[in-house]
């Protein structure tokens, strides 16, 4: 039997499916798990030992995608977001068996769906992910063991810096990704400045394509002794994740790659219910995570109360 699970949209969406695809292969060991994933998460799906196959959703040839999933032979499919795009996609490739959260126009191409009316955030995505399965196997159990990526073993980072035995701190403020809550940029400079005082640390700011901006204004602003690294794929942000000892982010992709590698997370989220931890909390342990929600005009003794539990998490 081949299941094909479908997440086609940004690299925190995927991670939280991550959970969907370890208990649907655990519970059909024999069956053939098939990934659908946009291009950004090709790669890194590529590493679940849960994941037999991927296909590349290509967004920009619809027939390409749609000649790919039908020479995989999927008898069911599972999709955690859907479109009427994905929906098309998927009623054409013959797969008897589709399954989906019933929302949207789109939920007219799939058979089997299940209303979650995820807007009320009653769970988190993850867990709306994991009920989908329950459509496939009512009894299925639906527990999953962290981390969920594994890694093998590179310290390129670690050689190329010289790092021995220091604790990697890892800054992403990712003022250009869709999350809602953030420190401002002094925030953050004040939060490194009391992290990189503490014995045996080495502070490093990671900045995606889209945070160039704020990787221009912290340059001038931090010492010589921070480090500033742009990975050059997602996989190289893996590893340096995997080889830190926390990251302090904004609650987009790099925290659920944290997530996935079961690393220590300080998130900042929006102060609404749908951008919340309620909703997009990682799927770390909850031992590992510190998730705060901010507003945008947030007080200092608000930052003090950060610091305090940052520097706890490093203990």
């Amino acid at each position: 039997m081949n299941i094909l699970i479908t997440r086609h949209d940004k690299i925190g969406d995927f991670i939280t499916s991550l959970p969907l695809f370890y208990v649907v292969k655990k519970s059909n060991p024999h069956a053939k798990i098939y990934a659908l994933v946009s291009k950004v998460n090709l790669e890194l799906a590529q590493q679940a030992d849960f994941i037999d196959e991927v296909i590349l959703y290509d967004k920009d040839n619809f027939w390409l995608t749609l000649k790919n999933i039908r020479a995989a032979n999927i008898s069911i499919s599972i999709s955690a977001f859907i479109d009427t795009k994905i929906g098309w996609m998927l009623l054409l490739s013959g797969i008897k068996t589709r399954i989906a959260p019933a929302t949207k126009l789109a939920q007219l191409f799939f058979n089997k769906t299940l209303k979650q009316r995820r807007s009320l955030v009653e769970k988190t995505e993850v867990e709306y992910n994991l009920d989908l399965a329950k459509l496939l196997d009512g009894s299925i159990n639906l527990t999953y063991q962290v981390p969920l990526l594994k890694l093998d073993n590179k310290q390129k980072f670690r050689d190329n810096n010289q790092l021995t035995n220091q604790k990697i701190v890892l800054f992403h403020p990712g003022y250009g990704g869709s999350s809602d809550g953030n420190l401002t940029l002094e925030g953050y400079l004040k939060l490194a400045k009391v992290i990189r005082n503490l014995p045996n640390i080495q502070v490093v700011w990671v900045f995606g394509p889209d945070d160039l901006d704020a990787k221009d204004k912290i340059k001038g602003l931090i010492p010589d002794t921070d480090i500033i690294y742009h990975p050059s794929t997602l996989l190289d942000y893996c590893f340096l994740i995997r080889d830190s000892e926390l990251l302090i982010s904004t609650s987009t992709g790099p925290m659920h790659l944290a997530g996935a590698l079961n690393i220590k997370t300080v998130s900042f989220f929006g102060n609404n219910l749908f951008a919340s931890s309620k909703r997009w909390a990682t799927v770390s342990e909850t031992n590992k995570q510190l998730n705060i929600e901010i507003d945008k005009d947030y007080q200092q003794d608000l930052l003090k109360k950060i610091i305090d539990s940052a520097i706890q998490k490093l203990n």
